[in-house]
């Protein structure tokens, strides 16, 4: 579809006016999204997206347009448009970007999805796929008759894109990808409680062979049935430990978001200009890496054609490094570190996260478990809200257990974890061995991205816990 267009020409219109970088980002993406609720198929949705957005950097100043219409003159018009807008608007130039030596889209590579699909989705009928669905709503509520509502939801996409910009950069490349999840609502008398898990990643339909549909729906039925004979959490300040089954939900909200360049750049970030300072306990090691094996966060090359790699945040306590886009990296003189990433052809690039983890150590998770009088297990994240200026966070418990006498003892339920992001990482004193992953999709400036998080089992000795007190 994209071989009648001259990116070389486009590129070069779109600078005419002046600007130190254009690039174009062009995108097809098949998707298919089922939805089943009140135990039946309330949507099935199937489609293709296709457009190009156009993007000038001016100065400071960043210029965007899409268009759906994919044709020369259609892009040629966006391309003036966006350049008048960027004459017009533009201001005396703050910041130098490498000089271009001259557009030539000679360099050209094809990169296909970092790990092919085992179990394409052309090879998945969607009689297949909503069978899948069913399968794991009836498996939902046959758990127990306290199930009250189920919502099952599978979406997969195919996406082709192709990127070139005014460096004299030409790359092509397709993504994959396949999320299943089950939210289950239990209730008795007055108490409702809600299970949720999710399960996806880089890949095709082997996903469900990984995680069949019923075993997915069991457990999320399973913890909101557990949630329901929950005592209340207790609250006040305890030893917490998070084992590595809760993911990387901390990790990514309370220090993830803070080193993305842009966020440390406008000084909205704790973690701004603290380059080399120690922010973490010395056990402690943050790397955020999209070249995983079909995990959900991982690509071969980001949004702007920069190929992914391992980036060190933190190493043994210390603060080593920011994600970085292209603009970012510019500000700073430094390379991009391949996290530039977009919803769709609709936005423009960002720094983003894609795989974020804290590395294992060496201690058993059950030491570190028998380590604790008394305290909180938390095994599972929900959500919760993050102060990137000062690092304060509060975190839902979805799945909790007391720890009395060094082992786990019985669940609670409303537990709330109440801290710093900062002064929780600098507080942490032990480290498993394990290494457990959770999948989202994260959201900031308006735009949704697949990502993935991780953690071992950590111990913090104290933090503050949020709850209900027990009746004396």
């Amino acid at each position: 579809m994209i071989e009648h267009i001259p990116f070389e020409k486009i590129l070069k219109e779109a600078l005419k006016e002046g600007g130190e970088f254009a690039d174009l980002f062009f995108e097809q993406t098949h998707s298919v999204g089922i939805i089943c609720e009140e135990n039946r198929i309330e949507k099935v949705i199937s489609g293709l997206d296709v457009g190009v957005g156009l993007r000038i950097l001016f100065g400071r100043k960043t210029f965007y347009g899409f268009t759906t219409e994919i044709s020369k003159e259609s892009l040629f018009h966006l391309a003036r448009r966006i350049s008048r807008s960027a004459r017009e608007g533009g201001e005396e130039k703050l910041t130098s970007l490498p000089p271009s030596q001259g557009i030539s889209l000679s360099s050209h590579s094809i990169l296909k999805s970092l790990y092919p699909s085992q179990k394409p989705r052309e090879e998945v009928s969607m009689e297949e796929r909503v069978s899948m669905v069913r399968r794991a709503n009836e498996a939902a509520r046959r758990v127990h008759h306290h199930v009250q509502q189920v919502k099952v939801l599978c979406r997969d996409f195919h996406q082709k894109l192709s990127i070139g910009n005014s460096e004299g950069l030409f790359i092509e490349g397709e993504r994959v990808g396949t999320v299943f999840s089950v939210q289950v609502v239990s209730a008795k008398g007055d108490i409702i409680q809600t299970g949720y898990e999710p399960v996806g990643g880089t890949m095709g339909f082997e996903l469900l062979d990984l995680h069949p549909p019923e075993e997915v729906a069991e457990v999320a039925a399973k913890r909101s049935l557990l949630m329901l004979s929950a005592r209340k959490a207790p609250m006040g300040r305890m030893p917490v430990i998070i084992s590595s089954e809760a993911g990387g939900t901390m990790i990514h909200e309370a220090i993830g978001h803070g080193l993305e360049a842009d966020l440390a750049q406008q000084g909205l970030s704790v973690y701004s200009k603290k380059l080399g300072a120690e922010v973490a306990s010395s056990l402690i090691t943050v790397v955020d890496d999209p070249t995983l094996p079909k995990k959900r966060g991982s690509y071969a090359f980001d949004d702007e054609g920069v190929p992914s790699r391992r980036t060190v945040l933190v190493e043994k306590g210390v603060l080593k490094g920011y994600l970085y886009d292209r603009l970012t990296a510019w500000e700073e003189g430094v390379e991009s570190s391949g996290n530039g990433r977009r919803e769709s052809y609709q936005q423009k690039p960002i720094p983003r996260m894609s795989n974020t983890m804290i590395l294992p150590g060496d201690m058993s998770p059950e030491k570190i478990v028998h380590s604790v009088e008394k305290g909180l297990l938390v095994k599972k994240m929900g959500g919760g809200q993050v102060n990137t200026v000062n690092g304060d966070f509060v975190f839902e418990v979805s799945e909790g257990y007391l720890i009395e006498k060094g082992s786990v003892g019985e669940p609670v339920r409303g537990a709330m974890l109440i801290g710093n992001g900062p002064q929780v990482l600098k507080d942490i004193d032990m480290v498993g061995s394990d290494l457990g992953f959770g999948i989202g999709t994260c959201g900031k400036d308006g735009q949704g991205v697949p990502v993935s998080d991780a953690q071992p089992t950590l111990r913090i000795p104290e933090l503050v816990v949020g709850g209900q007190e027990e009746a004396p």
